[in-house]
């Protein structure tokens, strides 16, 4: 299939152009293939059971021999989190900066993956994968060591922009220095792929330099204890919580297995202090409650995290009380804001205090991504002859796209999950489309999230399920009473509800009666038979048709 790939670059976003999350791409040159980025998403309530999406590598699969390796541009979830999941379908080489490094090293063997070939990159050198010449950039985002990526290959320069913004005085980590772009992208580049997901705000994104002296004055006016919730991976933000914590003489405890992680590499890794005085949990209770900083993780709602924990009074070691306040210092990505909503209500249900961004004039959060006025900058830094929008919701997409119409940039492409883009010197088009979608992690399998069993998950918890047992002889007699139990249509505790599954069984008790006795001694006839009265009764009564399965047994 390669053969098809011998005339230009070409750039194939297998996932996270259509939505946040899950982002996998892939670009091909001379038949072969580098990857970039493979991450995760979170289900939502259309996937039951299901909690982490990612990106289904079919295409990579398929042609696995042209694969060269993969380059993470940061360990951030969404471009980090699917690697150890698929690693077994790509046993290709890694390629990372020192701190996504650490991570990825410690995601593997999570996995017990202890073959993975991982290799550390100067986050500003060049190094070659395959026909693949490649200039790595330090770019400032809310975790370190992210980096953009100019590819040389096929005559052709793509500057791939990863995540990114243009916070003049990060707290952690480089900046994103306009003369370096410059340099490696001197005399333009063919097509800018990047970073959309605040394409569409005005302004600047701010930095993260700011958001300690906006904790600080939020804190002044709490008396009791604080928990703020933040991404685990910024560790800048970590950094201005703990500097904000000292100006209020509070110390800082912090709750999550991931947020330890990231704390422990970032120390690793050089970036933060190593004698930063956290204290442990057991601490908490003594001191005195205005001199208490919890750090936490949940700041999407996700069930399993420390916050929405605490919310439902779940969390095995802290419980919030009356008085105590919680700040959440991080932006709702789209498609969480009901988990985050619950969370919220359930503090305030138990007397908590909730400020989220909006709620205060100060300024108690940055974002990672960049704003238009950014975007604007970058372009006048390297000079795209072509823009390809990805990383973003078509709506954020859609806005990439205008601004670069509006700034005269020659060709824009916006691109669908599967998109073909062949890239060549003044042109750039989707020429075709392949194979991609979503993988879910069912708990110990990863299946697609169009599995028959998510499906069936999915009706279930709206129309119930009726099971019934029906024990009859050779000559189709009952030799037992049928038995009958039904999930999410009757509620025992209510008479009426029990009347209405005594009618069922009647029916279904009937309608035995009224069969032939030849239907009688048909295993298959007897269970339609029950199945069809069953459904239709209850849609008659309930105005529900559940999940029906009859067992018939011959004894």
């Amino acid at each position: 299939m390669m053969t098809n790939f011998q005339d230009g670059l070409y750039f194939v976003p297998l996932g996270g152009s259509e939505q946040f999350g899950v982002n996998l791409n892939v670009y091909i040159a001379e038949g072969k293939m580098l990857a970039i980025d493979c991450g995760i998403g979170f289900a939502d309530e259309r996937l039951p059971g299901i909690d982490l999406l990612l990106p289904d590598p079919i295409f990579i699969e398929d042609n696995i021999d042209a694969l060269e390796g993969m380059l993470i541009t940061h360990a951030h979830e969404d471009h980090i989190g699917a690697v150890a999941y698929l690693y077994s379908r790509f046993k290709c080489p890694l390629y990372a900066t020192p701190f996504t490094a650490n991570i990825l090293r410690r995601k593997l063997e999570d996995q017990d993956i202890r073959d993975a070939v991982v290799h550390e990159i100067d986050p500003a050198g060049s190094f070659k994968v395959g026909p693949f010449e490649l200039h790595c950039l330090p770019v400032a985002h809310s975790i370190p060591d992210a980096c953009s990526v100019l590819i040389k290959a096929a005559g052709v320069k793509a500057l791939h922009s990863g995540d990114w913004n243009l916070d003049p005085s990060p707290v952690v980590g480089a900046k994103t220095e306009g003369k370096l772009f410059q340099s490696v992208c001197k005399g333009g580049v063919d097509v800018y792929i990047g970073d959309s997901t605040n394409s569409g705000v005005p302004g600047r994104a701010g930095s993260e330099s700011e958001v300690e002296t906006g904790l600080c004055e939020v804190l002044k006016s709490q008396k009791g204890r604080v928990l703020i919730t933040t991404f685990s991976s910024n560790i800048g933000r970590l950094v201005s919580i703990v500097r904000a914590a000292n100006d209020m003489n509070r110390k800082v405890v912090v709750i999550g297995r991931s947020m330890h992680r990231m704390i422990s590499a970032a120390m690793e890794c050089g970036l933060i202090d190593k004698d930063i005085d956290f204290i442990a949990e057991d601490e908490i209770e003594k001191l005195p409650d205005d001199q208490i900083m919890v750090v936490c993780t949940g700041s999407q709602g996700e069930s399993r995290a420390a916050l929405p924990k605490i919310s439902r009074g779940d969390h095995h070691a802290f419980a919030t009380k009356p008085g105590d306040t919680v700040i959440f210092s991080a932006r709702t990505i789209p498609g969480n804001e009901l988990a985050i909503n619950q969370v919220k209500n359930n503090l305030i249900a138990s007397g908590v205090r909730v400020i989220t961004p909006s709620d205060t004039k100060h300024r108690i959060h940055v974002s990672g991504h960049p704003c238009q006025d950014e975007i604007l900058e970058m372009w006048s830094w390297i000079k795209p002859k072509a823009v390809i929008p990805v990383h973003g919701e078509r709506e954020q997409l859609e806005s990439h796209a205008a601004l670069a119409r509006s700034s005269q940039i020659e060709t824009v492409v916006v691109p669908s999950n599967g998109s073909v883009i062949q890239i060549k010197p003044g042109s750039v088009e989707v020429i075709d489309h392949v194979e991609t979608g979503v993988l879910a992690v069912d708990q110990k399998r990863i299946i697609t999230a169009r599995h028959r069993s998510i499906a069936a998950r999915r009706k279930l918890q709206y129309t119930g399920v009726a099971f019934v047992s029906i024990a009859l002889n050779a000559k189709g007699k009952m030799a037992a009473q049928p038995f009958l139990e039904t999930e999410g249509l009757i509620d025992e505790n209510d008479e009426d509800d029990l009347k209405i599954e005594d009618r069922l069984y009647d029916d279904m008790l009937n309608r035995l009666e009224k069969m032939s006795r030849a239907d009688l001694k048909d295993d298959a006839q007897v269970a339609e038979e029950v199945r069809i009265q069953l459904r239709r009764r209850c849609n008659q009564l309930l105005g529900l048709r559940p999940k029906t399965v009859v067992h018939v047994l011959r004894v």
